[in-house]
C-alpha cells in the first residue's frame, strides 16, 4: 500500500510539472504556436472518454473499499447509553452523503463526455431557470434542516444532566502530556481547585484546595475506574494548552480549556470485559497481535525485545493536537461492576492522606 500512494504521489507531482510546462508554454508569445494547443475534436473526444474512465474508476474503487473496509466497528460497538443515537445519526449523514456523492458524480461526469466540444455544435444554456433553482435550494434545505434538527435533540439529551439520577462526579485533568482523574469522594462534591495551588514538594499535582472540607475524600488516580449502569458528570480542566478528552467508545468528547471547566456525561452500558468478548472486537485483537508478532520477529532478529501482545481497553484520549508527545497521550480507562469498583476504592488515598505534610 505504502509503495502504491508512493507511485501516485510521485504521478501527480508528473502531471503537475507537465501542466506548469504547458502554461509556461502559452506564456512565451511568439515562442510557440498557440494555435496547436486549441483543443480540437479529438482532443475533445478523447477527454470525455477519459471522464467516463474516472467514473467507472471512482464507482469501482468505492465497491472495493466498501467490501474490504466496510466493516465500521465505531459504528456499531458504542458503550454508552447515547452511544446508538449518536451512531444512528452518524449512518444517516453517511447514507445521505453517499447518496448524494453517487449521482452527482455520474451527472458530473456524464454530462462532460456527452456534450463534450465538437466542431459546428452550439452550446445550448438556460439565463436562469426559476424551476430548477427552486429544486435544488429546497431540497438540499429539507434535507440539512432534517439532520440539523436531529442533531440538535441528540446534542440536547446528551447534555441535559439529569441531577435526580445522581450521577458520579469525576474531574479530568488534562496537562501535557497525561490526564489525572479525580474522584469527588464519598460526599459526590469536589473540592476546589486552582492551578495556583499546585505544589509539588506537597504532592498537591492539581492545585486543589487544601482547606476545603469537600477536598478532603477527593481520590486521585491516573487509571480511570468506572462502574458499569452508573450515570458519571465529567468536570474537565486543563493545566497548560488547549487539550481534548476524547473516549470513542463511549462516543464522548470535550474540550479542555485552561481557566475554564467544562462537563460531558454519559453512563457506561458495557464492562471492559463484556467487550473483550464482542467478536469484532476479538478480530480486531486478533489482527493487531498478528501484525505485531511479525513485527516483532524482526526486532528480536535485530537483538531487541519483542513486542507485548495487545489486549483491548476504554482508553481516554486527547483528540487536540497538544504538543510533541500528544501522539501518546492517554488513559486506561476500566467499566467494571460496582462490586469491583467499590473494592478497587477502598485501596486507594484520600486527598488529605496522600499529601508530604
Amino acid at each position: 500500500m505504502t509503495a502504491l500512494l508512493s507511485i501516485l504521489v510521485l504521478v501527480f507531482i508528473f502531471v503537475a510539472i507537465w501542466q506548469m510546462v504547458k502554461i509556461f508554454d502559452l506564456t512565451q508569445t511568439g515562442k510557440s504556436d498557440v494555435n496547436n494547443q486549441i483543443a480540437n475534436d479529438n482532443d475533445n473526444k478523447v477527454n470525455g472518454y477519459l471522464m467516463i474512465g474516472f467514473l467507472i474508476f471512482i464507482y469501482v474503487i468505492t465497491i472495493v473499499c466498501l467490501i474490504k473496509y466496510g466493516d465500521l466497528p465505531l459504528l456499531s460497538n458504542s458503550a454508552s447509553e447515547h452511544g446508538p443515537s449518536v451512531d444512528r445519526l452518524m449512518i444517516i449523514s453517511l447514507l445521505v452523503i453517499f447518496f448524494v456523492q453517487t449521482i452527482t458524480q455520474f451527472l458530473l461526469h456524464y454530462f462532460a463526455f456527452k456534450y463534450r466540444g465538437q466542431k459546428g455544435r452550439k452550446a445550448l444554456f438556460f439565463a436562469d431557470n426559476n424551476k430548477l433553482e427552486a429544486i435544488w435550494t429546497i431540497i438540499p434545505v429539507i434535507v440539512l434542516a432534517g439532520l440539523i434538527i436531529q442533531g440538535l435533540f441528540t446534542w440536547t439529551s446528551i447534555m441535559n444532566v439529569d441531577e435526580e439520577s445522581d450521577p458520579m462526579v469525576v474531574e479530568l485533568y488534562a496537562q501535557q502530556f497525561n490526564w489525572k482523574a479525580r474522584y469527588a469522594g464519598q460526599d459526590n462534591a469536589l473540592g476546589k481547585a486552582n492551578v495556583r495551588l499546585i505544589d509539588l514538594d506537597k504532592a498537591n499535582i492539581l492545585g486543589v484546595d487544601e482547606s476545603d472540607p469537600n477536598a478532603k475524600d477527593d481520590v486521585i488516580v491516573t487509571e480511570l475506574h468506572l462502574p458499569v449502569g452508573k450515570p458519571v458528570l465529567f468536570k474537565m480542566r486543563s493545566q497548560d494548552v488547549l487539550h481534548s478528552a476524547y473516549m470513542p467508545h463511549f462516543r464522548a468528547q470535550m474540550n479542555c480549556v485552561p481557566g475554564m471547566i467544562t462537563q460531558f456525561s454519559f453512563t457506561p452500558t458495557k464492562t471492559t470485559e463484556e467487550m473483550r468478548e464482542l467478536p469484532e472486537i476479538k478480530d480486531k485483537v486478533a489482527n493487531i497481535n498478528k501484525i505485531r508478532t511479525k513485527n516483532s520477529q524482526e526486532l528480536i532478529a535485530k537483538g531487541e525485545e519483542a513486542l507485548e501482545p495487545y489486549e483491548f481497553d476504554f482508553l481516554l484520549l486527547c483528540n487536540k493536537i497538544c504538543g510533541t508527545s500528544h501522539y501518546n497521550m492517554q488513559m486506561k480507562i476500566v467499566v467494571e461492576t460496582q462490586e469491583e469498583f467499590d473494592a478497587w476504592m477502598k485501596e486507594q488515598k484520600v486527598f488529605e492522606n496522600s499529601l508530604n505534610l
